[in-house]
């Protein structure tokens, strides 16, 4: 039983892992609401606009593989004050933006320092807690992330209705300088005993890319058929960077990026695969409702912000129920309860019409799904580190994260296309366009379904009886003991 004093020690440390981590999920829909003031002050052209979210999320997903190794590599307590201060710097760079140049380069800047930030909080939370206390941490680290998705949008309505859109990314500078000097206080060094090798920068780079080229080719649909030279071409040099990657872990690389061993582990397997259909679904609910708040429905941005302020509060339902659940149910059971639960969410979004108004459709279906996604967050993150070495925690968050980003990029862009693409055929056949717009988003919303049924298959992946890290074995199935050890103190960190 941990002392009084470990206990608060533990305390401040998730703390700590908690608030970077609502910051960086944050920002990935913080700028949502504020969109169409951005684009007026900074004069961002129709298709350019796309890149204040698109730069970030480009970014964070490219080198979330980097970050998670970094925290493995070089210590989790380094790799936190960098990425945090990294992040914090971004922000005010992009606060004060005079252009529309300066303000995408931030938002990317941003993205590289979350792709930092993010892998060392869960590896914090992993090498912190053990047990059902692990279990707790990951409800309360879950629900954090998951609500600050859903908050972003709020305080982004918030912000920029009463003070400006500038605020949306000023706000993260007077946090992230209170969770550095924290930081400095709390936490304790801990680094891999061979920390000493150098990062695959070869493999960094490639993997960087390939995701980057592939997605920016996808986001770029909405402006170039899939089957023009200019997609097709991006798409054929990420294909050639990401086989270059492949290459270079399995042939080259005597220390790679991403051992593709983690992939014979089938919770591995299968909460990277739960994480990027559930990604690219999810993804698309935040973007799509507020336009439809906004555009058909006519809210400012201050009721639309408010107006997400039920589905913050059942994300965190549902993580802090989720994690209650992970040790008496496992982690299958709660995967296959939260994608069902998300399905029948979004197959009630595909109703949306101009008729049905907030609390005739928005509400309950968004709701719903919102407690869906806070039931998956845990038994994901659980799976995706259960079985993996403790020293190799980063890594295995910036696998699971690197999947939900690439999936809700991905994700988006083709969805978005499809519901502008039906819109535009609705409106050219006289429809009107209000009519048009919410049918658009009632069909990405029933192909999110769709995906959501394929992550329900893709948690089958994932063993019967497979435990969180750190759990203990049963008692008549002892696991060997001291295969690898835990990471080691860093004396004088």
């Amino acid at each position: 039983m941990p002392s009084r004093a470990r206990r608060s020690s533990d305390r401040a440390v998730l703390a700590l892992a908690c608030v970077a981590q609502f910051m960086v999920v944050l920002d990935v829909s913080v700028v949502n609401v504020a969109l169409p003031s951005i684009g007026h002050d900074l004069h961002y052209s129709a298709t350019g606009l796309q890149w204040v979210v698109n730069a970030y999320v480009l970014t964070f997903a490219g080198f979330l593989l980097l970050g998670g190794r970094a925290a493995d590599l070089y210590g989790r307590r380094r790799v936190y004050l960098f990425g945090l201060a990294l992040f914090a710097a971004a922000s005010l760079a992009g606060g004060f933006a005079q252009s529309s140049g300066w303000l995408t380069a931030a938002r990317a800047a941003q993205g590289v320092g979350g792709a930092v930030l993010s892998p060392a909080t869960l590896t914090i939370i992993v090498t912190t807690f053990s047990g059902h206390r692990l279990a707790k941490a990951l409800g309360l680290w879950s629900a954090m992330g998951g609500a600050g998705g859903a908050a972003g949008v709020i305080l982004g309505g918030v912000l920029t209705a009463e003070l400006s859109w500038r605020w949306v990314l000023f706000i993260n500078v007077p946090i992230g300088a209170a969770a550095f000097v924290a930081a400095l206080a709390v936490l304790s060094e801990a680094r891999r005993p061979d920390a000493g090798r150098r990062l695959d920068v070869a493999g960094a780079v490639t993997v960087t890319a390939g995701l980057a080229t592939l997605a920016y080719a996808i986001v770029n649909t909405d402006v170039y058929a899939w089957t023009s030279a200019r997609t097709l071409g991006a798409i054929g040099v990420a294909a050639v960077l990401l086989t270059a990657f492949l290459v270079i872990q399995t042939k080259v690389a005597a220390n790679p990026l991403v051992p593709l061993r983690l992939f014979t582990k089938r919770p591995v397997t299968g909460a990277n695969l739960v994480m990027l259909m559930i990604g690219a679904a999810f993804f698309s609910m935040w973007y799509f409702l507020s336009l439809f708040l906004q555009d058909v429905l006519g809210y400012g941005a201050l009721r639309t912000g408010l107006a997400f302020a039920p589905m913050a509060v059942a994300i965190i339902v549902g993580a802090q129920t989720s994690s209650r659940l992970l040790a008496r149910l496992g982690i299958r059971p709660l995967l296959l309860i939260g994608t069902g639960l998300a399905a029948g969410g979004f197959i009630w979004l595909s109703q949306v019409s101009t008729s049905a108004g907030y609390w005739g459709c928005v509400f309950e279906a968004g709701t719903t799904v919102s407690l869906a996604l806070g039931i998956l967050f845990t038994p994901v993150a659980a799976a995706a580190t259960a079985g993996v070495d403790r020293s190799e925690a980063g890594l295995a968050s910036g696998l699971m994260n690197t999947s939900r980003q690439v999936g809700g990029s991905l994700g988006l862009a083709a969805l978005a296309t499809l519901a502008s693409s039906h819109s535009r055929t609705l409106l050219a056949a006289g429809t009107p366009g209000a009519m048009a717009l919410a049918s658009g988003y009632g069909r990405a919303f029933a192909v999110a379904a769709a995906l959501v049924a394929l992550a329900f298959v893709a948690a089958f992946v994932v063993p019967a009886g497979t435990r969180p890290a750190g759990a203990p074995a049963p008692a008549p199935e002892p696991g060997p003991v001291g295969a690898v050890g835990p990471l080691e103190p860093e004396l004088g960190g």
